[in-house]
């Protein structure tokens, strides 16, 4: 009797035993089985904000479960980077990067993340042309009205201009940087905490220009509250027809680009199957009509590439703007 029950209690705990080995797998193939927090390294309002809004109201759904929003603006993308870059790696935490992520390596003497090797890349999501837009009250009082009587003003202006931008390290911050080393102008940089409170500066008088993402400024353009410039991609934006490129100017500015792209991350070590599955479905938001036609018409041209075209687009892009940063002498430290 007491051998039968010795070896039913050996039974049970090796089935314990087993039971422990089996359900961690069986959950982990259940993944999501909660929520997933989407981090935004940037205010609510910016083009970092709205894409990333987009893509959590169609990957949410597609993957059965809910994708929160988590705003952590700061340090030109870095806090929010750093907090995307710590998070357990479990498909749970992803971040929606802007190319401010490259930017900040040479901008900043420290960064606490390494763009390359503490992610794993999981999609490219947009390339966004940025727009030079100023005051309206400003350029009806200066007669400025394209590139050309911009630049013009600037240089015979020194020091006396206010150039806003989405933070220190942004693409938004560098643009202006590029264009000032370019046309060898000086304007003074204003740094705020995103596009957002940048743009309602801009529309109020408080600043005088900014080179703003294209669809976070579009709004305010079309309603008349700002005047759009140029674009910086080196083709026209189907969203603003009519408003050249910078680089249309000719003379200095003759290949001048500086546009901005948007991708997604998760932190190294994120499982392959995980990332993967991650990058189809965001593929495939960005592949539907309403999607691509939404982004189009705000300026964004979608992407969507394989996670390995991902990671040789950022590496190529750290290299770059390398190179752009050390040219200008931009620095924000």
């Amino acid at each position: 009797m007491q051998v039968a029950r010795r070896t039913l209690i050996a039974a049970s705990l090796s089935a314990l035993a087993l039971s422990a080995i089996v359900l961690p797998a069986q959950a982990e193939d259940k993944w999501p089985s909660k929520p997933i927090t989407y981090v935004v390294p940037f205010p609510a309002g910016g083009t970092t904000d709205i894409l990333a809004r987009l893509i959590g109201q169609k990957l949410g759904p597609a993957l059965g479960t809910t994708v929160i929003i988590d705003n952590r603006p700061g340090a030109g993308g870095s806090l929010g980077a750093e907090l995307g870059a710590k998070a357990p790696p479990d498909g749970y935490t992803l971040l929606m990067t802007a190319n401010t992520i490259v930017l900040n390596r040479s901008l900043f003497k420290k960064i606490p993340y390494d763009p390359i090797k503490d992610f794993a890349p999981v999609t490219l999501v947009a390339s966004v042309p940025n727009v030079l837009v100023v005051n309206k009250d400003f350029a009806e009082k200066n007669k400025i009205s394209d590139i050309k009587s911009f630049t013009s003003y600037a240089k015979s202006h020194p020091g006396k201009l206010n150039m806003a931008s989405s933070g220190n390290g942004t693409s938004i911050h560098l643009a202006g940087e590029l264009f000032k080393t370019t046309t060898k102008t000086y304007m003074l940089h204003v740094p705020y905490r995103g596009s957002g409170p940048a743009l309602t500066d801009l529309i109020a008088g408080q600043a005088d220009l900014m080179f703003d993402n294209l669809p976070s400024a579009l709004p305010f353009i079309k309603a008349g509250k700002l005047v759009a410039l140029g674009v910086t991609s080196s083709k026209p934006s189907p969203a603003l027809p009519g408003v050249k490129p910078l680089a249309s100017a000719g003379g200095e500015l003759a290949g001048f680009e500086a546009s901005s792209w948007f991708g997604i991350l998760a932190p190294a070590g994120t499982p392959k199957d995980i990332v993967n599955k991650l990058q189809q479905e965001i593929a495939q938001s960005l592949s539907s009509l309403a999607v691509k036609e939404k982004m189009i018409s705000q300026g964004a041209e979608p992407v969507g590439n394989t996670p390995e075209q991902f990671a040789a687009h950022i590496q190529a892009e750290t290299k770059k703007w390398e190179k752009v940063v050390k040219a200008s002498g931009a620095k924000v430290d």
